[in-house]
């Protein structure tokens, strides 16, 4: 048992380390082509692939720094990524729709009533759940599958989302400008980053049910 321990403990080591690097590499690569770089690996990021925003943003932020980039153009095709990728999501569960988890569903564990449910739900709170989930990691990448599903005016849907991804977005970047190349301070800085941003998600879901409490 010791051995098996062993081995699958230096398996997980091994193919995290690969992923990491893997991942790395991509982003060197992708953001050598610029502006266009960032937009594909944000659209990337929002999608159903798990390619972290942190390998992107942060270094778009240095670049910045160095004054190879602009703070507007940046944040522009971040947010311009994250709202494809988001889109992509949205109109593949608006396409699969209703009826393809009314005949899978079941696998799943989702059943009709499930359904019926969350479609209220985003009848009635879609937009600021959108906005919050953008901030919340793996969420962020999810969030748009309930909304297509539930067809949420795409208005709606693009603005709430964009709104999010600019606020995550430029945090990433302002996080790049201060840290550049320090990968233990970036380290560092995200923790924080990422905890204060789910206090003001927190914040902001009190304020919404306070307001619609009074309504």
């Amino acid at each position: 048992m010791d051995w098996l321990r062993e081995q699958t403990a230096a398996a997980v080591t091994f193919l995290t380390t690969w992923t990491t690097v893997f991942c790395v590499w991509l982003a060197e690569m992708v953001m050598a082509l610029g502006y266009p770089g960032i937009v594909f690996l944000m659209a990337v990021e929002s999608s159903l692939v798990p390619f972290p925003s942190e390998l992107v943003m942060p270094p778009a932020g240095f670049l910045v720094h160095e004054g190879q980039m602009t703070w507007a153009a940046v944040i522009l095709c971040g947010i311009g990524g994250s709202l494809a990728g988001a889109l992509f999501n949205y109109f593949l569960a608006r396409w699969l729709g209703r009826p393809f988890l009314e005949r899978y569903g079941r696998y799943f564990f989702l059943k009709p009533e499930h359904l019926e449910r969350t479609e209220r739900y985003f009848a009635r709170h879609g937009e600021i759940t959108t906005f919050i989930g953008r901030l919340i990691p793996v969420i962020r990448q999810l969030i748009s599958l309930p909304a297509g599903l539930c067809r949420m005016p795409l208005g709606k849907f693009c603005l709430y989302t964009c709104l999010g991804a600019g606020l995550w977005v430029t945090v990433l970047t302002v996080i790049g400008w201060l840290v550049g190349r320090n990968q233990d301070l970036l380290h560092e800085y995200m923790q924080s980053a990422t905890m204060w941003v789910l206090a003001l998600a927190a914040g902001v879901v009190v304020v919404y049910v306070k307001v619609k409490g009074r309504k």
